[in-house]
């Protein structure tokens, strides 16, 4: 199996990615419990974009990030440290009067869900839009991730991520998205289907967790949720199955299997984010298709290890120490033979 038929991120270019969304700050509670009890927090940042830029940037890649961010502390805060990842936010934008969101997040149990509690209705966020960025600045990138949270804030985000797409068809570059499902953004669940269904259609590669791929489609099974977009001119389409591992199907007929790496989980918020940085790295990377699910899975993995959406995303060197401590051969081929030199 290689990636000789699919449509690869273009060469060197200014910038590796280009994703935007919305960064919130973010107050963990420093004990566990419900939030009600509550009293100690630590400030941290939260947003699907974010962690994946995060993600892409501790692997080595250069990102760029889109958002719009509020003239106060808040803003501040997730500007200094935008600049201190090393991700460029040339493009970030302030609203003077509305604020940058922010969540409340429980410390859960090991492996169990948070609770998170959002405060984002009239974010500045919201007030991302074309003028956002350049298209000049959208071309400079090898890959566009976007996801469908983006798209439920309002007109004007969804307007910057038509713009982004038109840009990297335009330059050539691939295309990415994560669904994310967040039905409580949206007026009714048809709306969101449709309208994150648009978006994922003109990607080159889909990533949906299964139980949103469902919702998406109608499908019951990885194969089918990928199929319904296949045959839709999507080329690349991985399925996460949560305690299953993930799954790979490519438009020509190749099918991978992952199965899950044996981690204590601790959190497991930003683990799908986990996933989208580690699979566009090895798509950046060059390297050969399984590995796009296997370092997928890996960084997903090993982002639910630590307390915080981001805070355990590995560099190259842990995700190789990862790796070297599991079992490497995990990655099933179920491609059928005839199509397995494709």
């Amino acid at each position: 199996m290689n990636a000789a038929t699919l449509r690869l991120p273009t060469p060197a270019s200014a910038l590796d990615v280009v994703t935007l969304g919305e960064i919130m700050a973010m107050f963990v509670a420093d004990e566990p419990g419900a939030l009600v009890s509550a009293e100690h927090f630590t400030r941290r940042l939260a947003g699907a974009e974010f962690n994946v830029a995060v993600g892409l940037t501790r692997l080595g890649h250069r990102v760029g990030f889109l958002t719009r961010l509020g003239a106060d502390p808040f803003g501040e805060f997730a500007h200094s440290r935008l600049r201190e990842l090393g991700i460029d936010a040339d493009q970030v934008s302030v609203d003077p009067v509305a604020p940058t969101g922010f969540q409340l997040k429980n410390r859960a149990g090991d492996g169990d869900d948070p609770t998170v509690v959002y405060f984002r209705a009239h974010s500045a966020a919201r007030g991302m839009g074309p003028t956002t960025a350049t298209d000049a600045y959208l071309r400079r990138a090898r890959h566009l991730h976007l996801t469908g949270i983006p798209l439920a804030l309002g007109e004007g985000p969804r307007a910057l991520a038509a713009q982004a797409v038109a840009a990297a068809r335009q330059s050539g570059a691939t295309v990415s998205v994560d669904p994310n499902l967040r039905p409580a953004l949206w007026p009714d669940t048809a709306t969101m289907v449709r309208t994150v269904n648009d978006l994922a259609l003109q990607a080159d590669w889909v990533l949906p967790g299964l139980p949103e791929g469902r919702i998406l489609t109608g499908a019951t099974t990885p194969a089918g949720v990928a199929r319904w977009y296949l045959d839709r001119g999507v080329q690349a389409v991985a399925v996460k199955t949560g305690a299953a591992g993930a799954e790979l199907f490519t438009r020509d007929g190749l099918h991978a299997v992952c199965p899950p790496f044996p981690v204590r989980p601790v959190d497991t918020v930003g683990a799908g984010d986990g996933f989208a940085a580690g699979f566009i790295s090895a798509a950046l990377d060059g390297r050969p298709v399984p590995e796009w699910l296997s370092r997928a899975a890996a960084v997903g993995a090993i982002a639910t290890t630590s307390h915080g959406d981001q805070e355990g995303l590995p560099d190259r060197a842990g995700l190789a120490a990862f790796l070297a401590a599991t079992d490497q051969t995990r990655i099933h081929d179920n491609t059928p033979a005839e199509r397995a030199s494709v």
